[in-house]
């Protein structure tokens, strides 16, 4: 299962750390990521970390601006979000899968999503 949570309401400009706790899943097999989905919008892709070296991907749209980290003390990924933009605005999805990609189809593992609100 995957447990994500740390959304709220933040201010443009501001920052928000996202948190993704797994259970019963070898973590340390699994590449993490982070998807979000706008309202009236598909579901795309944010950024994913590997399971081997920590290799780690962006959306050029959050690149500079957004950190992906995985702690294997607590099986979790965070998602680290600075300069939010109004264009943040989504729910954000952690998804657990045997290989890092860009696609969700690559994730077979989801979480129940957690709600992040930029405002101006």
């Amino acid at each position: 299962q995957l447990q994500a949570c740390g959304g709220g309401l933040v201010q443009a400009g501001g920052s928000l750390r996202l948190s993704c706790a797994t259970s019963g899943l070898p973590f340390s097999r699994y590449a993490m990521a982070w998807f979000r989905q706008a309202p009236g919008k598909e579901r795309e892709f944010i950024a994913a970390i590997s399971w081997v070296n920590d290799i780690t991907k962006y959306d050029e749209s959050v690149e500079g601006r957004f950190t992906i980290s995985r702690d294997s003390t607590s099986n979790a990924v965070n998602l680290q979000m600075s300069t939010l933009k109004l264009e943040d605005t989504a729910v954000y999805y952690c998804a657990a899968g045997r290989m890092i990609g860009t696609s969700s189809r690559w994730y077979e593992y989801w979480g129940q999503g957690t709600e992040v609100t930029v405002s101006s």
